[in-house]
């Protein structure tokens, strides 16, 4: 079996697909930072969740993430994992990328769970 956190981030992405935000946001640190595009960054976990629902609708409520090849950088309790992200929709011809190599930093909270704190599904296209 993988890393705690490759389990965490398919649990993620089962929630995105199945819509289950509630699920997803308990993932997610108080403050945490979503990259919705770049130029656009969610802040908070309502925020977010706000986001998500509306990523949702943008994909006619058919998007599937998934991950390829991740690495994962452990320091005490911050992780930074790289993975190349691919999202499936029946939406045609989006105009964001469906295939990216995306950044996410995960803290441990008090109880050693890790939350996600800062998700940037661009990676480093943002600059």
């Amino acid at each position: 079996m993988g890393h705690e956190l490759e389990q965490i981030i398919e649990a993620c992405d089962a929630a995105i697909k199945n819509e289950d935000f509630d699920t997803l946001m308990s993932y997610y640190t108080e403050d945490a930072v979503l990259v919705v595009r770049p130029g656009t960054v969610a802040r908070g976990k309502a925020e977010i969740e706000e986001a998500f629902i509306r990523i949702a609708k943008y994909f006619d409520n058919s998007i599937v993430p998934a991950q390829g090849k991740m690495e994962i950088l452990e320091a005490g309790d911050t992780a930074l994992v790289i993975s190349q992200t691919l999202l499936e929709s029946t939406v045609e011809n989006p105009d964001v990328p469906m295939e990216r190599k995306a950044t996410y930093i995960f803290k441990k909270d008090a109880s050693g769970k890790w939350l996600c704190a800062i998700d940037n599904s661009y990676g480093t296209d943002l600059i």
